[in-house]
């Protein structure tokens, strides 16, 4: 019986581990099924550009595994039953169903989270996923039409609400936008990247409300704690993600908001048969802190995730890799941008790149991020490598 590999999600870990596990493993022991929510490829890190008008590619998953042997099912994950080796899914066509598993890899990313304020989950936007920021999009067009402008609040000044402020700011004209941050714009960057965003925030005419805290967020207004109200059109909330209850739900062990634990080798501490990658995996990093959500994260992760079902299921020798994260890129409309790199114990350096070349930076990251999505199997050693199982009961046949 060949052994079972299901992927749970997708995104930029789950479809990056599923090809590389189809390159490196034999098909004549393996197979790989990937469940996903929706047909295409999600580029999470261009969804704020996606709300503010523009075009972005979405490749359809059935093209992206065409050849590789993946199954993909577009389904819903439900539940998951560790004890069982099972995961309940909901079919897109309505039916539903049971997938088990020898193996598991968990990447089902993350969403937006209200953080329990009043009015967030009836009346703002958000861009954690394409539905969402498609929905931003069409309101955003329909102040457009209106002809009389309009205000959109952004609530949030993690590099999300950054990305989004200044991208609806430089490609909707006509349209006034005020970006509420916690405490200090851009606190985490150096002294010098914070003077360019807020130069950049200047440029592109928006209003930075610090040290603000939202209480609540009604139909037409944002009310902040201090008793501010804003006028607001569009509000779009980017205070904060979540992950999925599906692996607190099934008993995996998990952090207080719901990610997975796991150690350096990207292996569930409580069911080493299930490993997680990408935003749903809490993994401390080289330097004692945990590694952040994040696309650099996913990457991380799910190059770890891989080198450990391969080197488990085949007997090989795990390598052992960096868990790093080298900083931030931060895209401020298409001509505009900040790269900051951060130390050993992720305090950002004094030195940044900021303009056209850190804006030019970040664009190739995402063509290069897209690009191996799309080819998840390019590159990678032609030999597939046969299970130490199948390997092992062969031998003991012939002895015999």
């Amino acid at each position: 019986m060949k052994h079972r590999i299901v992927v749970l999600g997708a995104g930029y870990a789950g479809a990056y581990v599923a090809g590389n596990l189809a390159r490196r493993l034999s098909p004549a022991d393996t197979e790989i099924t990937v469940v996903n929510a929706e047909p295409d490829f999600v580029q999470r890190l261009r969804l704020h550009q996606l709300a503010a008008g523009q075009e972005i590619e979405a490749p359809r998953l059935a093209d992206v595994f065409a050849g590789t042997g993946i199954r993909l099912r577009l389904a819903r994950v439900t539940a998951l039953d560790p004890d069982r080796r099972a995961v309940a899914v909901a079919d897109t066509d309505g039916g539903g169903g049971e997938l088990g598993y020898d193996t598991l890899l968990y990447a089902l990313g993350s969403h937006g989270a209200d953080r329990g304020v009043p009015g967030v989950a009836e009346h703002a936007f958000d861009v954690a996923g394409r539905p969402s920021a498609l929905r931003l999009c069409a309101r955003l067009d329909g102040l457009g039409r209106r002809g009389g402008g309009g205000n959109v609040v952004v609530v949030g000044d993690g590099l999300t609400g950054i990305e989004t402020a200044t991208e609806i700011a430089e490609s909707r004209i006509g349209l006034s936008v005020t970006l509420i941050a916690r405490g200090e714009l851009g606190a985490s960057l150096s002294a010098g990247a914070r003077d360019h965003l807020r130069r950049a925030c200047d440029r592109l005419g928006i209003t930075v409300l610090e040290h603000s805290t939202v209480e609540a967020v009604e139909a037409t207004r944002v009310r902040c704690a201090d008793g501010t109200a804003l006028a607001s059109d569009a509000t779009v909330w980017t205070a904060g993600f979540a992950v999925s209850p599906i692996a607190a739900a099934g008993g995996l062990e998990v952090t207080g908001e719901g990610r997975i634990v796991v150690d350096r080798a990207m292996r569930s501490v409580s069911h080493p048969n299930v490993h997680a990658a990408g935003d749903s995996a809490y993994a401390i990093g080289d330097n004692g802190r945990p590694l952040p959500m994040s696309c650099a994260s996913a990457g991380h992760t799910g190059m770890r995730a891989t080198a450990t079902i391969v080197g488990h299921l085949t007997g090989r020798t795990v390598p052992s890799t960096r868990l790093g994260y080298l900083g931030n890129h931060i895209s401020l409309g298409r001509q505009d941008g900040i790269l900051q790199l951060v130390d050993d114990e992720a305090r950002a350096k004094p030195q940044y790149v900021g303009g056209w070349r850190a804006a030019r930076i970040k664009a190739g990251v995402l063509r290069m991020s897209l690009w191996t999505t799309s080819h998840p199997t390019f590159g990678l050693p032609k030999r597939k490598h046969r299970l130490a199982a199948v390997q092992e009961a062969s031998a003991e046949r012939a002895a015999a």
